[in-house]
């Protein structure tokens, strides 16, 4: 098997997640914030989460639907978050799925991966649609999508529960053909 990917921005270092980077991930997942603005982090979140999550990322990458990448900061590469697709070979589709340790908010890091993220699933993976999704609860998020060249493509009313109250879910998309125009 291949080496996982190592993507590079200017700013950024995406890798492989590991093992040492637990401790780091459930410090930084187990703020509320995180979890109230996604739509699978839990809360509490624990190290059995963590572990999960590397997990899944280990198999998926062996199976070829998930790509998994940790956010790490030039040059030292402490983690700050995690990015990823979740692939749909049979219709050459993948989501993309991040989120950022909240110290590193609005400072255009996850714009900067989600970036990476696009060129690698056309250039290197070969897709033909990327897309991604938010609550309405967090339109940071979809400022993301937009400044990274996502469209947006509509909303879902009242689509997801989180705590028992229900938000509208905005979904956006990107296309080979639009990218290639970019």
């Amino acid at each position: 098997m291949n080496p996982f990917p190592r993507l590079e921005t200017e700013r950024l270092i995406l890798s492989e997640l590991r093992p040492e980077d637990i401790p780091v991930i459930v410090a930084h997942a187990s703020n509320k914030r995180i979890s109230d603005y996604t739509l699978n982090l839990p809360y509490p979140y624990s190290d059995k989460d963590a572990v999960y999550w590397l997990n899944q990322a280990n198999q998926g990458y062996k199976s070829g639907t998930h790509y998994l990448f940790g956010m790490r900061l030039k040059p030292e590469q402490p983690f700050i978050g995690g990015i990823g697709l979740t692939v749909e070979p049979r219709f050459s589709r993948a989501e993309i799925g991040y989120w950022l340790a909240e110290p590193y908010w609005d400072q255009g890091y996850t714009t900067e991966a989600t970036k990476a993220i696009i060129a690698f699933g056309f250039e290197q993976l070969g897709l033909n649609k990327l897309t991604s999704s938010h609550i309405s609860l967090n339109p940071g998020s979809g400022r993301v999508m937009t400044k990274a060249g996502l469209v947006k493509e509509g909303e879902l009313a009242e689509h997801i529960s989180k705590q028992g109250v229900y938000y509208d879910l905005v979904v956006y998309g990107l296309t080979r053909t639009r990218y290639q125009q970019l």
